[in-house]
This record gives structure tokens, C-alpha cells and sequence, in this order.
């Protein structure tokens, strides 16, 4: 499929700055563009009667033109043309907003395909600018395309057109081979890239899409067991099995959960081998994963191994630092905090004792991925919320690790004690994203999942109420006395400025209440808009309870422990999910007082009230995540990129479950066979794999 590696340009009708518009697509050469899949299908292929057409939905109808289009002009000078249509059912309306060749495009008398968004009322219903298409020309199912400015979908339909050609033109090699292809009853590439983007009919799409979706799920899944693989074919830096975390428990304020203790026997069990762990600890907000990591690092001490924590921001790396200091200060550990914002002196001070080994825990932003900083003996990573590192960056910190045995080499076996110059340290992934049971181990392929169900003991549970937007000045009332008893609350906004949407932005809200309800009173503004160093600073202020009242978009979902912030409101909920609702109502509750979370929405369909209420029902973050699935669908769930995996373009986790398991079963056995995909039958498998993972920074030789 080299011709398919060509540079757009040298498609027809593609010049230079019609490549610089598909390159804002993320498309530059003609592979690219055949794997940009249309984002949905205008279908001509089953018109619908007028009379049975609902209003408020998009539909194909085919009717015959009743009289001549009438052209009138608004004072504004905005055209305005309507065409009376029909069918044996009922009267439609057409009508065209400012476009001067609308009076062309339908001839009295004449029957036509229109495609569009019908309007009006059940008895005089109308179609905006609909797509016209002569009776005589169905075009079947038309694929609809993201668009871009200076791009219309038409205009992508077109240059597809031309791929699909140079295409045909030469021998296409299908990455899946034969045999597989057949086993799982899959048609072949080229027949499945044409059907997808101009479908013959709906059969034609349905077996063009099973065969796209099982290729990208396989490369996914491959590429999951090749970084498994290579896992296994490192060296890590053992501990001693059996230890003894007694003394560990004793020192702490409160007794660990079961789930805790569940998890840190099975990251120990994991660190007694001779192959790195590589372990995700996934648990609901204010589960104590922290608590699980320090355990662990205890056990890295005891055998000899510093450990290094990764956050994503300065403020969580402080707060990591500070709560670890206090639950390893009785197990004799020395923590220090390495980030971009310390002095020269201090940043020379911290490197110096990590390399020396006098500090046994670094914790810090990626400021621990400089190259000048080095350890003595680094066994254990942690990075903090996996989403927001790559596997890229994770690697990167993991290089760092250690040499030599961890402990006396008398107590180890022998395969360790000859060891390797650079052994890899052990992984511990700590995520607060609940990813529902029956996905966990097909989306984290590559990890071990221990799962904290369990929250500590004494924690409240939080107060959840779902009101409409006419209670706000009640709601503002209530925040106002709140911060007054020296309490702190977040007003979470779906906008940072407003627009046409009437959504609430956070930019003007925060301006309105620092001007009314609460003036006299601090209030922030956080937003993903503003520079790192300034978001840090007003992070800073409300941790510390310099700000008192905190306005912001949904930036604070992952942020820093404020035990004294007891109130959520979230404006527009109904525009968020039920899992990224959770994870902000998680920005409270983590004091003494009752905490409340106001869900706000005058949304009045039935399905979005009962997701909504959803959450006022439970505080279960795995039920929440599996019912937000099951209501919203896994593109609003997932998002385009999902817990550091690759960007998936066609293939749907939850939609596409069937064919996943399908793919996780080819994959086991091709793996099984080939376990680094080296055969050369499998050269076009390592191909995609290769290209799938790319955008990760993740290559297979």
C-alpha cells in the first residue's frame, strides 16, 4: 500500500492550500484520507411519507413540486424563498434562507428526493435548506464528513473519490491475512475502504464497517499484548517475598479497607517477580490510593529501592508530598519534592540526594523527567491519574531505574544475582476514572487492575439534589451562608465565555456573583484558557482558603484535596456526563462537614432527568460509569481518546462489544503463536499496529 503513503497533492484537485485545509483534519497523505471515515450518512435509501414525519427529525422524504418558487426580500435584504411541496400523504413547506439559486433548484411538477431537518407544526410542517435531489438520481446512502472552514464535506466526498481510485489503480495488500479473514468471515480492505465511504447499500456498509472496526480493535489489542511482551522480556528488581506491612498499618491514623489490603497484596505479590509490575489501582474517589502507593513504597525501602511518584500539576505533586511525608515520616522514609517552580539551589539539593540515594521517595511534575536527574536505586514509578500521561512520558520515568540487585544478593535466586546492568522498575498506575468491570481488562490490556470498592470508614456521603435554574437565588443564598461559617465551594460552568448557546460561561458568572451575592467575598476564576503558572496560583488561593468562592470549568475535575470546600454546584449539568458529574461532586466531601452537590438543569427530556437522577441516587462510581454507558453512549463517555490509549476512529468500545471480544479472542491466538508478530505472514498486523499506536510514541520493531 505504498501509493497509498503519498502526499495529498498529488490527488486531483488537491493543491497547496487545499492540503493545508486537510492537514487541520489531520489528514496528508492519501491513507490518511481513506481512513477518515464519514461521520454519518444521509440516507435517501427509505423516504418517509409526510404524514408520518416527526417534528424535530432529519429524514428523507420524496415528494412532487405543487407550484413555482416564491421569492420575496426582508427590509434586512435576507432572501427568503418557499416551495409548497407534497406527497399522497400530506403538504411539506421548503424553504431557503439567502440563497439566490434556490428558485433553480425545484421545478414545478417534478418529484424529488429532500433530505433535511423538518420544522413546524403537526399541521403545517416545513424543511429547512434540505438536500435536493431529483427522483431519477437516488443517490443511496451519501456519506457526511467532518468539515473544516474552507472544507465542505462535499469537498472531502470528493477528494475521497479520487483515493478510491489510485486505489483500485494498484494491488492493495490487506493487513488481516487470509486465513484469519476467512475464519472470521471478513470481507477484504479494499471492498470494505469503498463501502464504507460510498456504500452500495446497507448490507454493503454494515460488512465494510465489521471489517474496519475488527481490523482497528485487533491493532489494538496486539499492540496491548507486544507492550505486555515486552514487559516481560525486562528484568526487574525483586523484593523479598512475605513482607510484613503490620508495623506499616499500626502507624497509620485508621485501619486500612479490605480492598486496600487486597491491592497492596497483590502489587507486593507482583514485586517479588523477576518481571516488572505493570498495575493499575482504579478506584473511586476518596478510595485511598494513596494509601496503597505509600504501602508500597514502604516495601521498595525495605528492599533497598527509592520510588518516584509523577503528577500532573506542581499543586498535586505539594499535596502528594505533604500527605506521603506524614503516612512514611514512622517507616524512616526521607520524601522530597522535585517540580519546575523550586529555586536552583533546591532543585541542585533534591537531584544531588536522589542520586545518592538519602531521599527514598521523589515526588514531582515532569521536572523528574530531566535528563540530569538521576537515582541510586530506582525500583518503583507511580504516576498519579494515567489519563494525563502518555505512555510515552511513563517510560521515560521508567528508564530511570536501577541496577543491580535490590537486596543481599545471599537472599535472592540466582537468575537475579547475575541481573542485567538496567533492570526496569516495578509500575504503579493510580486512576479515579471508574471504567465499568466488563471493559477493564480489554481497555487496560496491557496492566493488572486491582479495583478499590471500598471507601474508608467515617466519610459522609454526600448530599446530591437535581433542581431547575429557578432556584438559583435560593442556591446562592445557601453558598452565601455556607462561606460565611468559613466553608469554601466550587460553581462548576460548561462555557469559559459565553456564546449564542445561552450556557452558563464562568468568565461572566464569576463576574455577576463577585458583583452581587458574594461581593465583598474573594472569588476565583479557573479556566482551561489560562496559563499554567496562573491556574497554579489560583489553585493555590482556594487550597489554601484565600479564596473563599471558586468559578470554574470542568479544569478542577482532577485537582487538589480542599477538606474545607463543601458545596458543588454544576450549571447545565445536563451537558456533562454522569462519570465527569462524579468525578467533580468527588472536589467535595473530603472534610468533617456535610457536603452537597447541586446538579442545575432545566433539560425536560425524560432520559436526560433520569440520568441526572442517577446521581442522586448513588455515590457508587463503578454503577455510575456503568449506567452512564448504558444511557449516553460510549462517545461522550470515552471522549476521542480514552485512559492513554490510542485514538480510535471508527471502532466503538461498548457498540462494538460482540466484535471486541471477537478481535480479543483472534488476538490471543495470533499472540500465542507469534508473540512479537515477527513471522513475516504477519508483517501487515505489525504494520497497523505500528501506525495505530504512533500518536502514542510507542513503536514495535
Amino acid at each position: 500500500m505504498e501509493e497509498l503513503a503519498r502526499d495529498m497533492q498529488t490527488l486531483r484537485g488537491i493543491g497547496p492550500k487545499r492540503a493545508a485545509l486537510f492537514a487541520k483534519l489531520r489528514v496528508r497523505t492519501v491513507r490518511d484520507l481513506l481512513h477518515t471515515y464519514p461521520r454519518g450518512y444521509e440516507d435517501f435509501t427509505t423516504p418517509v411519507p409526510i404524514a408520518q414525519v416527526q417534528l424535530g427529525e432529519v429524514c428523507c422524504v420524496r415528494v412532487v413540486v405543487m407550484a413555482p418558487a416564491q421569492v420575496t426580500q426582508a427590509r434586512s435584504g435576507m432572501l427568503l424563498c418557499k416551495v409548497r411541496t407534497a406527497d399522497d400523504s400530506g403538504i411539506l413547506e421548503v424553504v431557503f434562507f439567502n440563497n439566490k439559486y434556490a428558485a433553480d433548484l425545484l421545478k414545478e411538477g417534478m418529484p424529488y428526493f429532500l433530505y433535511g431537518h423538518v420544522s413546524g407544526t403537526a399541521f403545517k410542517k416545513t424543511m429547512t435548506a434540505p438536500e435536493c435531489v431529483p427522483a431519477d438520481r437516488n443517490p443511496g446512502l451519501r456519506p457526511v464528513y467532518a468539515a473544516t472552514a474552507g472544507l465542505s464535506s462535499r469537498a472531502v466526498a470528493d477528494a475521497v473519490r479520487e483515493a478510491l481510485h489510485l486505489m483500485e489503480a494498484h494491488a492493495v495488500s490487506d493487513p488481516v491475512p487470509n486465513d484469519l479473514r476467512a475464519e472470521h468471515h471478513l470481507c477484504p480492505v479494499d471492498y470494505a475502504l469503498q463501502n464504507i465511504h460510498f456504500p452500495k447499500d446497507t448490507q454493503a456498509l454494515t460488512a465494510a464497517r465489521r471489517r474496519l472496526v475488527f481490523g482497528e480493535l485487533l491493532a489494538l489489542l496486539l499492540g496491548m499484548g507486544l507492550l505486555r511482551h515486552r514487559q516481560t522480556g525486562n528484568n526487574a528488581l525483586r523484593c523479598l517475598p512475605a513482607y510484613d506491612f503490620t508495623p506499616f498499618f499500626a502507624s497509620l491514623p485508621y485501619a486500612p479497607t479490605n480492598a486496600q489490603r487486597r491491592a497492596i497484596a497483590q502489587a507486593s505479590a507482583d514485586m517479588e517477580c523477576a518481571v516488572p509490575m505493570n498495575r493499575l489501582i482504579e478506584g473511586d474517589v476518596g478510595s485511598g490510593k494513596t494509601l496503597v502507593a505509600a504501602a508500597l513504597c514502604v516495601l521498595a525501602h525495605a528492599n533497598g529501592l527509592q520510588a518516584a511518584l509523577m503528577a500532573p500539576t506542581e499543586i498535586l505533586a505539594s499535596q502528594h508530598a505533604q500527605n506521603l511525608k506524614k503516612l512514611l515520616a514512622p517507616s524512616g522514609l526521607q520524601v522530597g519534592l522535585l517540580t519546575g517552580g523550586l529555586p536552583a539551589t533546591k532543585k541542585k539539593e533534591i537531584k544531588a540526594a536522589l542520586a545518592d540515594g538519602s531521599v527514598h521517595l521523589a515526588v514531582g511534575t515532569h521536572a523528574l523527567l530531566q535528563r540530569d536527574v538521576t537515582f541510586h536505586r530506582l525500583g518503583l514509578v507511580i504516576t498519579d491519574e494515567q489519563h494525563r500521561f502518555g505512555v510515552a512520558q511513563r517510560a521515560a520515568l521508567a528508564a530511570k531505574g536501577g541496577s543491580g540487585p535490590a537486596v543481599d544478593s545471599d537472599t535472592l535466586p540466582e537468575t537475579q544475582t547475575t541481573g542485567t546492568a538496567q533492570s526496569a522498575p516495578h509500575m504503579l498506575i493510580m486512576s479515579a476514572t471508574p471504567i465499568p468491570r466488563t471493559l477493564s481488562l480489554m481497555v487496560y490490556g496491557d496492566l493488572d487492575v486491582s479495583v478499590l470498592d471500598e471507601l474508608p470508614a467515617g466519610r459522609r456521603p454526600i448530599k446530591t439534589y437535581l433542581v431547575g435554574s429557578k432556584m438559583h437565588t435560593r442556591i446562592y443564598r445557601f453558598l452565601r451562608a455556607q462561606l460565611e461559617q468559613g466553608l469554601q465551594a466550587y460553581v462548576v460552568c460548561p462555557l469559559v465565555e459565553s456564546d449564542e448557546s445561552g450556557l452558563a460561561a464562568a468568565v461572566q458568572l464569576r463576574e455577576k456573583l463577585a458583583a452581587s451575592t458574594f461581593a465583598g467575598m474573594p472569588v476565583g476564576l479557573l479556566h482551561g484558557k489560562m496559563p499554567p503558572r496562573e491556574k497554579e496560583q489560583v489553585m493555590r488561593a482556594f487550597a489554601s482558603g484565600e479564596c473563599k468562592l471558586l468559578v470554574s470549568t470542568t479544569v478542577i475535575e482532577v485537582g487538589v484535596d480542599v477538606p474545607n470546600a463543601t458545596v458543588m454546584v454544576v450549571e447545565n449539568a445536563e451537558r456533562f456526563g454522569l462519570s465527569q458529574l462524579h468525578q467533580l461532586r468527588g472536589r467535595v466531601g473530603r472534610g468533617a462537614a456535610q457536603s452537597h452537590c447541586i446538579l442545575i438543569s432545566d433539560a425536560e427530556d425524560t432520559l436526560t432527568r433520569k440520568r441526572l437522577q442517577t446521581l442522586c441516587k448513588t455515590t457508587d462510581g463503578f454503577a455510575i460509569a456503568e449506567q452512564d454507558l448504558k444511557l449516553r453512549g460510549p462517545g461522550d463517555f470515552f471522549g476521542k481518546r480514552q485512559h492513554g490509549l490510542p485514538a480510535l476512529t471508527i471502532a466503538d468500545l461498548i457498540g462494538d462489544m460482540n466484535i471486541l471480544r471477537e478481535a480479543c479472542r483472534a488476538a490471543d491466538t495470533l499472540l500465542q503463536k507469534d508473540p512479537a508478530l515477527s513471522r513475516s505472514e504477519h508483517a501487515g498486523l505489525r504494520k497497523a499496529v505500528n501506525a495505530l499506536f504512533a500518536d502514542s510514541g510507542i513503536v514495535f520493531n
